[in-house]
């Protein structure tokens, strides 16, 4: 019977532990998109995750609860063994024996090796055991409620500070972690929906260059292709990267480049082991090269100056870095038909921060002289994407974890008591018709414009602009 207990509470204590690590190592972008997915899973992973703090205090409490367990039935059955064999210890000693042994017998196994594997395979395991968590969750709802409310209390009373936060959007890390692991688990022969590129093009930088973001040559970390692994083994533990360049003769004449994960197959040679790299221009947009190193399954490249010498680098990290260290913010237009219209919206969204403008390919104007004109270089600065499903398109950024917001005369909550947080997507309808049935369904939420006078709508392009005024302003502008 102690044994059976012990062994429960090693298992338990394994399954706190590797939950508390998973949640803190997987990827939050890949958990909201299992979030939207609609079935029980999703369901119980959105209660996990809405807070945070509270999952993981109750992992802890958890953990707690049966490593004081597993202390008492463990020292009383390990000390009887240890008399078995005729041994005598003094009270101190066999206290002492009772805690070095329960200690290595815990990290081992409830600790050290479940946190390594729930680290490693951090997404697929709490998606996994999502259901038995959660029924510790509800079971120590109330204890972990009083342990937050009592840190949250010091926290605010005497160092001043807000207490828990939940973070509403993505890091840049994580937004980067995600697309390297799309990008890896793609086949040859899988071809990508030519809305959905549209659209990851719109995300992409317009004018920006790789010289703009790249690494200098100054601060390049290199072996030559003849150095022995060890030095390069040792520049791996001096500069803490993940990757090395590898060159010949000269830091102009780079080779390839060597990833830290390769040093685990005890090469003879650097050769050996050596990765094969791009090389791009100057003056190459990041938008071409981030196009350039997805295709080809890469991560760096080497930028070349005008003479052919090395310049910098770039990774595909620094890309993601520059590009997405903000909520995302999309304007969508539900069948806008007025060029005139459509080129005053332009000017609007490039005056506040528009990510992308998107339009359905049918029934809605296009991009012609007049709304070039009328957008005064908006056109040219905020991208535009033209759909031919603006519902898929709608879903297509739900599951990416941006909040769709429509606009309607009849709505009840208004414009200044919505709140804007996150990545969002405003929904501007037609001139007169306003969105569509099915377009306004899709809506997480919708609002209106309060109106004070006797006039009861307002121009596209003036609600647009009052919209995206108040997002920012909320986003502290």
């Amino acid at each position: 019977m102690e044994i059976a207990i012990i062994v429960i509470c090693l298992l338990l204590s394994a399954f706190f532990s590797g939950m508390e690590i998973a949640y803190v190592s997987s990827n939050k972008v890949y958990l909201s998109i299992e979030k939207k997915q609609n079935n029980f899973n999703s369901k119980i992973l959105l209660k996990l995750t809405e807070k945070p703090s509270q999952f993981i205090t109750s992992m802890l409490i958890g953990n707690n609860v049966v490593l004081v367990i597993y202390g008492i039935y463990s020292g009383e059955l390990l000390m009887t063994w240890i008399e078995s064999f005729d041994f005598s210890f003094s009270p101190f000693a066999s206290l002492l024996i009772q805690t070095i042994l329960s200690t290595i017998i815990i990290l081992m196994t409830a600790e050290f090796l479940p946190k390594v594997f729930f680290q490693i395979y951090a997404n697929s395991f709490i998606k996994l055991f999502a259901a038995p968590a959660y029924l510790f969750y509800i079971l120590f709802f109330w204890v972990t409620k009083f342990v937050l409310w009592i840190s949250d209390f010091i926290l605010k009373k005497f160092f001043k500070t807000e207490g828990d936060q939940i973070q509403d959007y993505f890091s840049k890390v994580e937004l980067g972690n995600y697309i390297n692991e799309q990008m890896n688990s793609v086949s040859d022969d899988e071809e990508i929906d030519s809305e959905i590129q549209m659209f990851q093009n719109a995300l992409e930088f317009s004018e920006s260059k790789a010289r703009d973001i790249m690494t200098p040559r100054t601060e390049i970390s290199a072996v030559d292709v003849l150095d022995p692994v060890n030095e390069l083994r040792e520049l791996f533990i001096k500069t803490g990267y993940s990757k090395i360049l590898v060159y010949q003769n000269s830091i102009d004449d780079i080779l390839g480049y060597v990833h830290s994960f390769e040093l685990f197959k005890k090469p003879k040679t650097i050769k050996s082991v050596m990765i094969p790299i791009e090389f791009v221009p100057e003056t190459i947009l990041i938008k071409d090269l981030l196009d350039i190193l997805t295709k080809k399954r890469k991560s760096v490249a080497v930028i070349l100056d005008e003479y052919g010498g090395t310049s910098g680098i770039i990774t595909v990290e620094d890309i993601i870095e520059e590009n997405y260290d903000k909520p995302l913010l999309f304007l969508i237009l539900d069948g806008v038909v007025d060029p005139h219209n459509l080129g005053a919206c332009f000017r609007v969204a490039d005056a506040m921060g528009v990510d992308a403008l998107i339009c359905p390919k049918d029934n809605a104007v296009g991009l012609n002289a007049t709304v070039r004109k009328v957008a005064c270089g908006g056109a040219e600065s905020v991208p535009f994407v033209v759909v031919t499903n603006l519902a898929r398109t709608i879903r297509y950024l739900k599951n990416s974890n941006v909040f769709v917001y429509g606009t309607d005369d009849d709505a009840n909550k208004p414009l200044q008591k919505t709140n804007f947080k996150g990545s969002i997507a405003i929904v501007m309808g037609s001139e007169g018709k306003g969105m569509r049935r099915l377009t306004k369904e899709l809506c997480d939420d919708i609002f209106s414009i309060p109106m004070l006078g006797q006039v009861e709508s307002l121009n596209v392009s003036v609600a647009s602009g009052i919209c995206l005024y108040e997002i920012n302003r909320q986003r502290k502008l």
